[in-house]
């Protein structure tokens, strides 16, 4: 008997150590593909352009849902579009899984402007997590560029960028509350 339980926790053993091997083959096959999406959005999705959003720690389902938005054209942005015409729901879907578990990057921003926008992140927090992480759906907006935060707030304000509850909620925000709260938000 004893020898048979150690027959099978060595079986179990390398069984795992070989899903690992080709987790880990997966994941330095998905990185490759993803390497395409560096040059805009930062090594392993951690962004320092002010105008485009970091990727790294983005909720998988947010990711996805954004590239089939691209890809359908429901969602209008040239790059990206042209983009994610070419990319399978394969593609796309381990995009999501890649990003979703990056170490998240940390945009920064006033320090002064953040405290104001922490009075004001309480209508935010509901759906994008607690700590501004993103649930589901909802983006992680912590460590964001505040710039790509505002930028993002004037569009759904704007109504050049769709979504029907960030759109009612934009349209109550005035410029100084979109500053803070982008700060605030760049700032976790």
């Amino acid at each position: 008997m004893r020898f048979l339980m150690q027959s099978l926790s060595c079986s179990l053993l390398m069984t795992c150590c070989g899903l690992s091997a080709a987790f880990a083959d997966d994941l330095s096959s998905v990185e490759q593909k993803a390497a395409t999406c560096f040059a805009c959005h930062g090594d392993k999705g951690k962004g320092s352009d002010p105008h485009l959003p970091s990727l790294a720690a983005q909720q998988s389902v947010y990711i996805v849902n954004q590239l089939n938005a691209f890809k359908s054209g429901e969602r209008k942005n040239p790059a990206m579009q042209s983009k994610a015409s070419n990319l399978t729901t394969e593609d796309i879907n381990n995009y999501g899984a890649y990003f979703a578990v990056q170490q998240a990057a940390k945009a920064g921003g006033d320090s002064g402007l953040a405290q104001q926008g922490k009075v004001k992140a309480a209508m935010c927090l509901g759906c994008h997590g607690g700590a501004g992480e993103g649930n589901g759906q909802y983006p992680r907006l912590a460590g964001q560029h505040p710039d790509y935060l505002a930028q993002q707030l004037s569009q759904f304000k704007n109504g050049s960028r769709k979504n029907t509850t960030m759109q009612a909620i934009a349209a109550n925000l005035s410029e100084d509350d979109i500053k803070v709260l982008a700060a605030f938000f760049g700032s976790l």
